[in-house]
């Protein structure tokens, strides 16, 4: 047998003695001697650099390594068996790396999401779009640093065409491709995210544009809802009804709407926008958070019209809208407007073209876009503009352009 042989066996036989007392194995040692197993490795077969001892009497023990991208990093540590146990991970990982699978790395960046967000709903909506789209996919069992930009992009186009999305189904799902990439490069999984260069080279499905006159009651619809609003409001003195009539006065997002308190009205003629109803998709219960959907506070003019509204609410606890001791949910605002269109025999209109119809009236009548974007609580005027639609009926429309020309 060669000197090499002989000394194998000989450190073999120096393993088994640690690890065993009157012939029962103690697990701690085991792990001890493949912990000093894999240092010897380290030290004389991987590790390239050399170990340097401390030059003072507080000096530090330290070597070079190469990290994910092949730039040379220093690495520092009190003692020499300290220093080892830090470079065992850079070494040792690599193998588990290459088994690590795109359904190992959601599942990581998951976990990680959990710790950054405020919101179940997010997490659910993650883990509905990954069993939906990519379960099936190549990309669920394929090792990470496998995944290419060509691959990447050959399933992105895949998932396009044939769940026949419209460009913003994709955005909503590319969130994931994005997000689990970023963290795996922040982790020096891999040293480049492959999702900079994809290119989706097949068509969106096209959507029919948007008009006013789904996205917004108009002039007419308006007024025929006050009515009814009013007449059910006279019959039932509930509260429901005024809180539907005032957000068109007020264009909060319904969740915010149901979760004002009577605090939030301050002396000047503004409504303080701090907290929002959610619904936890796992529960399905409704709760109030204390923040708003961008996690900004704002102030709302409250004309006068809307503070006659108010008047007319009687205090019964903190929120302003309560029936029977009970807050308000977003579901029974929507239930007014959906019981309003059943009796018209129309469509119903969600709660949401309220927001849209307020921000169609401003514009409509003159005020600054900038002033709708804060109203709104939007960050941008983009996101403004995709509300704002023609408010008008036919035959106000006709008018107004004639009198323009």
């Amino acid at each position: 047998m060669s000197r090499k042989g002989i000394n194998q066996k000989l450190n073999q036989c120096n393993i088994l003695s640690a690890i065993t007392s009157d012939d029962i194995i103690n697990t701690d040692n085991v792990q001890e001697a493949i912990m000093n197993a894999q240092k010897e490795k380290l030290l004389s077969k991987i590790h390239p650099y050399k170990i340097t001892e401390p030059k003072s009497k507080n000096g530090r023990w330290q070597t070079y390594y190469k990290d994910a991208d092949g730039e040379r990093k220093i690495l520092r540590a009190q003692t020499k068996d300290a220093l080892l146990e830090k470079l065992i991970p850079i070494y040792f990982q690599e193998s588990h790396l290459d088994k690590f699978t795109f359904s190992d790395l959601f599942l990581e960046w998951l976990e990680y999401k959990k710790t950054v967000t405020d919101s179940p709903n997010t997490i659910k909506r993650h883990e509905q779009h990954y069993r939906r789209y990519f379960e099936k996919s190549k990309l669920h069992t394929t090792p990470v640093r496998q995944i290419d930009t060509l691959l990447l992009e050959s399933e992105c186009n895949r998932l396009v065409k044939e769940y026949r999305m419209t460009r913003k189904e994709w955005n909503n799902v590319k969130t994931i491709l994005i997000g689990c990439f970023e963290y795996a490069v922040r982790k020096k999984y891999i040293a480049h995210n492959p999702m900079d260069d994809v290119k989706i080279l097949v068509k969106y499905r096209q959507v029919v544009k948007k008009t006013g006159k789904t996205e917004t009651y108009n002039t007419e619809e308006l007024e025929n809802l006050n009515k009814y609003l009013d007449k059910m409001y006279a019959e039932t003195e509930d509260v429901v009804f005024l809180a539907v009539k005032i957000n068109f006065l007020l264009g909060l997002r319904v969740g915010e709407l149901v979760a004002l308190k009577w605090e939030d009205c301050t002396e000047q003629p503004h409504l303080h926008v701090v907290r929002e109803e959610v619904r936890n998709q796992e529960t399905n219960l409704y709760d109030v958070v204390e923040h708003t959907k961008t996690n900004r506070d704002r102030y709302v003019i409250l004309v006068p019209k809307a503070i006659s509204i108010l008047e007319k609410i009687p205090k019964q606890g903190s929120y302003i809208f309560m029936r029977n001791g009970e807050r308000i949910t977003t579901r029974q605002i929507a239930y007014v407007l959906e019981k309003y269109a059943q009796r018209q025999g129309t469509t119903t209109k969600s709660t949401h073209k309220m927001r849209k119809t307020y921000a169609s009236n401003l514009n409509a009548n003159g005020v600054p876009l900038d002033c709708i974007r804060e109203m709104l609580g939007h960050s941008s005027l983009s996101t403004t503009l995709g509300y704002v639609y023609n408010p008008l009926t036919e035959s106000e429309t006709y008018n107004l352009i004639s009198q323009a020309l």
